[in-house]
Formats: C-alpha cells, structure tokens, sequence
C-alpha cells in the first residue's frame, strides 16, 4: 500500500470537526504528507446573518460568511501543527461542503479525504443525508469518517 501524500480534511468550526482535523494532521505527519485545511462558506449579508442566528442558535457561525472561515482555518492549523503536520494549506470554499471538498479532492489530487462524523448518526441526517454519508457515497478517493461524536 502507497502512503497517502495529499490529505484534505474538513472543518465547520465545531470541536467534532477539529477532532478530525488532528488526526488528519497526525496521519499527514506520519506519512510526511500535504494536509490541504479546507473550510466551505456561503457569502451572506447582515439580514441573511441574523435570520440564521434566530434559527440556528449554536450552528449559526456556520453561515456568516469568510471572515468567521478565516478565524476556523487558523485553529485548525495550530491544531494540525501540535498534532505534527508540518506542510499545511488553508482554503476557504465558497459552496456547499460536500460538492465543495469533493471538488478540492479532485482539484488536489488528494489521496485521502478526512471528515468527522457529525450528523451520521442524526435522524435529520439520515433523512436528509450528511456531510459523511454523502462524501463517502460520492468521492472517488479513499475517505476516512472521524469518529468525534458517538
């Protein structure tokens, strides 16, 4: 088996996301790999912003657009780099996330896709389909599913 030499993991900006970003990054130290950050958004204005806020509560900073993507982008790389990773780019995706990491994965060439496993196990997620269920179904690379929430 080749080791992999591009990794691509997401993030939303949740701890279960940053759990998937540290053993992403620990799997790209160990295999002297490219760990590709990357963090999808949509672009909103301020009444967008507070519609989602009413509604989403907690997951709101999901949809406030580059700035918050920017500030997830540099946790995750200090998490990364504790965890080893050493050859780290960040890229902020204006997009939906699964047709979005699924377009850096081919962009890159990635060999692995990394993602955690929020919203498998949700009814919501199974009715509706989730950002691990559905990458997996539709990548073409190999796809690791985090286990950061049971």
């Amino acid at each position: 088996m080749t080791a992999y030499r591009t990794i691509v993991v997401g993030t939303d900006g949740s701890d279960s996301s940053y759990v998937a970003v540290e053993k992403a990054a620990a799997l790209a130290a160990a295999a002297d790999a490219t760990l590709i950050m990357a963090c999808a958004y949509y672009p909103t204005d301020d009444r967008d912003v507070a519609a989602a806020a009413d509604v989403l509560k907690d997951e709101a900073y999901q949809v406030r657009g580059s700035a918050p993507t920017n500030e997830i982008l540099h946790i995750a790389r200090d998490k990364a780099t504790a965890a080893g990773a050493t050859n780290i780019v960040e890229r902020s995706i204006v997009g939906e996330p699964v047709e979005s990491l699924l377009a850096l994965v081919k962009e890159v060439e990635a060999d692995l896709l990394v993602v955690g496993n929020r919203g498998l196990n949700t009814l919501a997620g199974r009715l509706l389909g989730s950002v691990p269920a559905d990458v997996a179904r539709k990548s073409r690379s190999d796809v690791l599913i985090v286990h950061t929430v049971r």
